[in-house]
């Protein structure tokens, strides 16, 4: 038995009742293992949306801990700020505020992925630090939840939000009263039920954010310095790069006013993740082969999944590098054929489709499981 853990990123919310963080993954691996004549026990580690990495990676231990039930391999797979968590549980010098024996559960992973994660941090999270950023960032982040929940924002409250990333990007004034109303709208609208469980998140937010300054570029140059990699686990990371918006992404958009409105959003945000140069982090020979061999080239500065620039991500093997946003590669694309369908959290013109999803997805097992298909992407 091959025991796997999923560990949701920045925001991530696993804890959120029926709503699922990792659906479509959870929905995947398990057939994965099996035509690979394995069977895995996969689950989500229920975090802290917003705690210090510290406590994010107690948590992972904690939760190894209470439920590995034999000596089977373990395998992690973080997504966004998660895979930090992974990292630092598994770094040697790791001390983290658990009862847990971390070095006895380090000691037994045997590999990390890494799914578009801020190695070298994002721009994002220092706008996300301010006081109107952090109003910005619970009001996309109750937007994504109710999206992926429903399956669609009420038109007045998306277009609010579209016009204040929209302000954003053009340097204009944002009604921060505005930003709290379409807040308690979104909120007022959902089950009382899910009200609930969302104050009680929102709450856990409020009592512990220190997650967003340690994912800066210079906080995570500090967390690098810190955090060494173990010599016994392998190390692979999945890289994305969406599609850089403009005029033509604009036009294709069409008349649709929901599709406009997230696309101003993801236009922000964009410009938000790009990379200062000085801060554009090296990479080693083998991974800027594997940019280069998806992509065409190899990213600069201003290349991002728009939460995380693309050069931030790379960390030991590119496993696999797609041309996908920040969510699409959790399989939060847009796909109603699908039984659960997959919904879109943001137009972003990247293509993303379900065959590529598959493929990610099957290359990050192989890897996990060191099958020589892990070294295509």
């Amino acid at each position: 038995m091959h025991h796997v853990w999923l560990v949701p990123g920045f925001f991530g919310f696993a804890n959120l009742g029926d709503l699922r963080y990792f659906a479509h993954v959870l929905e995947l691996l398990p057939t994965l293992y099996a035509e690979r004549g394995i069977t895995a026990d996969v689950q989500v580690v229920r975090t802290v949306p917003t705690a210090s990495l510290p406590r994010r990676a107690a948590r992972l231990v904690d939760t190894i801990d209470a439920t590995l039930p034999d000596d089977g391999p373990i395998h992690l797979i973080g997504h966004s700020s998660g895979g930090l968590d992974c990292r630092l549980l598994c770094a040697p010098s790791a001390t983290l505020p658990s009862p847990v024996d971390v070095a006895r559960i380090a000691a037994r992973v045997d590999a990390v992925v890494t799914v578009a994660t801020p190695h070298h941090g994002t721009p994002l999270a220092e706008f996300f630090a301010s006081m109107l950023g952090q109003r910005l960032l619970r009001l996309l982040s109750l937007s994504t939840v109710y999206l992926l929940r429903v399956g669609r924002l009420p038109l007045a409250a998306l277009l609010g939000l579209g016009t204040a990333f929209a302000s954003i990007d053009g340097r204009l004034g944002i009604n921060s009263v505005l930003l709290d109303e379409l807040f308690a709208q979104l909120l007022t609208d959902l089950t009382p039920d899910r009200r609930e469980a969302l104050r009680t998140f929102f709450g856990e937010v409020e009592r512990d954010q220190a997650l967003l300054t340690q994912l800066t570029p210079d906080g995570m140059d500090v967390f690098n310095a810190l955090a060494a990699d173990r010599p016994t686990t392998r190390y692979g990371s999945v890289v994305a790069r969406a599609r850089t918006p403009g005029v033509g992404s604009t036009l294709e958009v069409g008349l649709d006013p929901t599709a406009h409105a997230t696309h101003a959003i993801y236009q922000a945000l964009h410009r938000l993740t790009r990379t200062p140069p000085e801060h554009v982090a090296p990479l080693t020979d083998a991974q800027a082969n594997a940019l280069r061999a998806a992509y065409g080239d190899v990213p600069d500065a201003d290349a991002n999944d728009g939460v995380v620039p693309t050069r931030s991500q790379p960390w030991g093997r590119v496993v696999y590098a797609t041309r996908g946003d920040h969510l699409d590669v959790l399989g939060h694309f847009g796909d109603a054929t699908r039984v659960p369908a997959h919904i879109d959290w943001l137009t972003t013109g990247s293509g993303f489709d379900r065959a590529e999803f598959d493929a990610l997805w099957t290359a990050v097992v192989d890897f996990l499981l060191d099958s020589p298909s892990a070294t295509h992407s």
